[in-house]
């Protein structure tokens, strides 16, 4: 497979996963963790969305899905077979502990992108693709332009029926 393909691939899988997890588990309803409040006003106040501004916090503050996705494509390729990934799913469940974050969303990033990967090598894609990948995937929320970032996951979450703070 042509390795510009490839990580076009890999990137919108990591995306979808990363992002839809993130928003199943809750994180654009509420600052779960120490700074994610903080993040999330500083957004809103430069024309975002707040529920968006949230999930941006909490994926700063936290090892949240983005972690446990970029994690597991690294462990995966370090170790050679998803055993990388189950041990950094372990390690980002002990990191969630130990940021007292009460969501599974890191750990459960980690598990969907192990199996994710596995399934895809199938396809020709690597967890190479999978680490380029993640960081586009993490580049398009966190890097290129916020209030239009948390306006997407704002409206992704509305239509996913999450309760978005509203003010």
């Amino acid at each position: 497979m042509n390795q510009l393909v490839a990580i076009a691939l890999a990137s919108i899988l990591s995306w979808l996963n990363f992002v839809t997890i993130d928003i199943w588990m809750g994180l654009p309803e509420a600052p779960g963790v120490r700074g994610a409040k903080v993040i999330g006003e500083s957004i809103k106040k430069r024309g975002g969305d707040l529920g968006g501004g949230y999930f941006s916090g909490n994926i700063v503050c936290s090892p949240d899905a983005s972690a446990g996705t970029l994690l597991a494509s690294c462990s995966y390729f370090a170790f050679g077979s998803p055993v990388g990934g189950l041990i950094a799913a372990l390690f980002v469940y002990f990191g969630n502990r130990i940021c007292a974050d009460p969501g599974y969303a890191g750990t459960t990033g980690a598990l969907t992108t192990t199996l994710l990967i596995w399934a895809t090598s199938y396809i020709g894609l690597s967890p190479q693709n999978f680490i380029v990948g993640m960081i586009i995937a993490i580049l398009t929320i966190q890097g290129l332009y916020h209030p239009s970032a948390s306006k997407l996951i704002g409206k992704m979450a509305r239509k996913m029926n999450r309760k978005v703070i509203e003010d």
